[in-house]
């Protein structure tokens, strides 16, 4: 199955590629792996929410963050297919890294990432299985809830 098939059977529709907010490019390839740079949860040119993650009035929830994780690594497929063409030259997801703009208390950080992780199985399957990190920091780009960076390797070219 490929993916855009896969994706469409989700209900998965890939964003635009977000505009990068500084000098950089979204995604670079080099050799069989594609890079990508860290993908804020943008939703049509916004973040739809900001803040740290925790527990308590006036933070974002977990949840919701896990949410939000699952949008920036949706933003990341779409940098990765805007350098290869199409998703269907990904042969394997590599590495997940995950940052999470955390309340001193929060130390969830894990299952704030497995938002992203768990889409990555879901549209990839066993190719999805990735190596991964989950980081706490204190903030992140535009008071983003989370960031997430992707690597993938691809069929030759």
């Amino acid at each position: 199955m490929s993916v855009a098939s896969r994706l469409a059977e989700l209900g998965i529709v890939l964003p635009g590629v977000a505009a990068p907010v500084a000098a950089y490019v979204p995604a670079l390839r080099a050799g069989r792996q594609v890079w990508t740079s860290g993908q804020l949860p943008f939703v049509e040119g916004r973040l739809a929410v900001t803040g740290k993650v925790g527990d308590g009035e006036g933070l974002v929830s977990p949840e919701v963050a896990a949410d939000l994780a699952r949008t920036a690594v949706l933003n990341a497929l779409a940098a990765v297919a805007s350098e290869i063409g199409s998703l269907d030259q990904v042969t394997r997801i590599v590495k997940v890294t995950g940052f999470v703009a955390s309340d001193p208390s929060f130390t969830g950080q894990p299952a704030v990432i497995n938002g992203a992780s768990l889409v990555l199985g879901e549209i990839f399957g066993a190719a999805g299985v990735h190596v991964r990190s989950a980081v706490g920091v204190t903030v992140l780009p535009l008071d983003s809830p989370v960031e997430v960076e992707l690597i993938v390797e691809v069929a030759e070219a």
